[in-house]
């Protein structure tokens, strides 16, 4: 089952809500206003891009998104303290995280990708 974490309010969210609905793939929406991810969900999300990011540490560059407010709060940390501090506030992450399963995840629009999940 593929899950999508996001907020009602992001537009990208939103596109990829919709991308699925139109090609009748189900999927599990769950708003992070509501309902963050538990620490072994945010644990699989990081270790599957990490196998295609190359490391621990670009696939939190890669979740961590540049557009947010509180980005520079984020961008000078240790990297070693830039994934403790993406799980805590889980409003720093590119949205929509995709999930299909415990191995294949994305953070933004990827449909190329999302393709392939069918």
């Amino acid at each position: 089952m593929i899950q999508i974490f996001g907020t009602t309010k992001n537009f990208d969210t939103k596109k990829a809500q919709m991308w699925f609905k139109e090609r009748r793939i189900p999927f599990q929406f769950v708003d992070l206003k509501e309902k963050t991810m538990s620490r072994g969900e945010f644990e699989s999300v990081v270790d599957s891009l990490a196998r295609t990011a190359g490391s621990r540490a670009d696939a939190v560059a890669l979740l961590a998104d540049k557009k947010s407010k509180d980005y520079a709060s984020f961008a000078y940390l240790d990297d070693a303290d830039k994934e403790e501090k993406l799980f805590e506030n889980q409003f720093l992450l590119r949205l929509p995280v995709c999930r299909n399963g415990k191995n294949a995840t994305t953070c933004g629009l990827e449909m190329k990708i999302w393709e392939s999940w069918r």
